[in-house]
């Protein structure tokens, strides 16, 4: 849901539902769309449960020069990597938006 409300906010995607049903529950997500093409160029998981991949505060990645964000999971909570260089904490990569 953090994910999810990180892409919002960065106008990645028109809005996401959670639906509750049984023990995990679901997330559906409405992708936003300009002149009928998908905002979302690339999304790529970065981190996986059989290699996880930390990095410090100065090795943050920048996702085509700034155009794209990098989704990481500091002690601060889920942020994105201009958010945790300000805050100038490092953390798991997730995942690369752009």
């Amino acid at each position: 849901v953090s994910i999810a409300t990180i892409l919002k906010d960065q106008g990645y995607i028109e809005d996401y539902n959670v639906i509750d049903e049984g023990v995990q529950g679901t997330i559906e997500v409405s992708i936003r769309y300009y002149r009928k093409k998908s905002s979302i160029n690339e999304i790529k998981r970065i981190s996986k449960p059989g290699r996880r991949i930390y990095v410090p505060a100065e090795k943050l990645p920048r996702v085509k020069n700034g155009l794209g964000i990098a989704i990481v999971s500091t002690s601060q909570g889920v942020v994105t990597d201009k958010d945790a260089r300000k805050m100038n904490v490092g953390g798991e990569v997730l995942c690369t938006v752009w």
